[in-house]
């Protein structure tokens, strides 16, 4: 298996998501993976973490999700792994639920979705999403 982090999705990706929906509810679990530094694009704040800047984009982002009828699952920091192999684990966990993939898309293209994306940008190394069902069982 290749994992590969990204910043973002690959127009194709983001389309072929997207043009998907189904209406139904689903959950976003985001893999997470911080720099060292935060990188903003101006150059500013270079004493900020990784960490640090992506937790301002994560204060603003519970709004965003409200907006949309969304929330915020859960979060928290890896500490570990039981079963399986990673050349190198991520750093924190979390899960965002949406009504759908159009409330999603709604968020992600909002003025005040768009202000925060360069904390989320200056913070991550990069990231997996992975889309689930929201409430399917095992």
């Amino acid at each position: 298996m290749i994992v590969t982090n990204a910043h973002h999705p690959r127009p194709e990706q983001a389309m072929g998501f997207f043009a998907a929906d189904d209406g139904e509810p689903m959950c976003m679990v985001n893999l997470l993976k911080f720099r060292d530094k935060a990188a903003y694009a101006d150059g500013s704040e270079p004493e900020l973490s990784g960490r640090e800047a992506y937790a301002r984009y994560a204060a603003g982002v519970h709004a965003c999700l409200a907006v949309v009828g969304g929330k915020v699952r859960f979060s928290g920091a890896v500490t570990g792994l039981l079963l399986g192999e990673v050349e190198e684990l991520w750093d924190m966990v979390a899960i965002a639920e949406y009504p759908s993939r159009k409330a999603m898309l709604a968020m992600v293209q909002s003025p005040e979705y768009q202000a925060i994306t360069r904390h989320r940008d200056a913070g991550l190394e990069g990231q997996l999403n992975i889309c689930t069902k929201a409430g399917a069982g095992a």
